[in-house]
């Protein structure tokens, strides 16, 4: 099974909307980084919410894609927890993190993909 990068940002992002997610950003990266192509933002309420939302995207991306990811990170935190799909990464954040780290205006050049219409 082979998706370009851009469907699996379709894949994170309809699956955190179906989770609930509030606030979820897709950013197009090609050509502004090396790391990867697109990041997928979103926060959860609480942090039941925030795991639900992480499960429910490695579960469609797998089932869709049949991608797991490179590296997964903050589970323990449970405030941040990032996805690595490669040509993706997956940032699921509680409030208060997501404003701390603010990665849109980090990335504020990169364009905005509305995957949801």
């Amino acid at each position: 099974m082979s998706v370009t990068p851009s469907e699996l940002a379709r894949i994170a992002v309809t699956a955190a909307d179906d989770k609930k997610a509030e606030d979820i950003v897709a950013m197009d990266l090609t050509g502004l980084s090396d790391v990867c192509d697109y990041f997928v933002i979103c926060s959860a309420g609480n942090p039941r919410m925030l795991s639900a939302i992480v499960d429910e995207v490695e579960e469609r991306i797998k089932k869709n894609a049949g991608l797991d990811p490179l590296s997964h990170e903050g589970r323990a935190g449970a405030t941040w927890v990032l996805l690595d799909y490669g040509s993706v990464v997956v940032h699921a954040f509680l409030p208060e993190a997501r404003e701390y780290y603010r990665l849109e205006r980090l990335w504020g050049d990169a364009p905005r993909v509305d995957f949801l219409q």
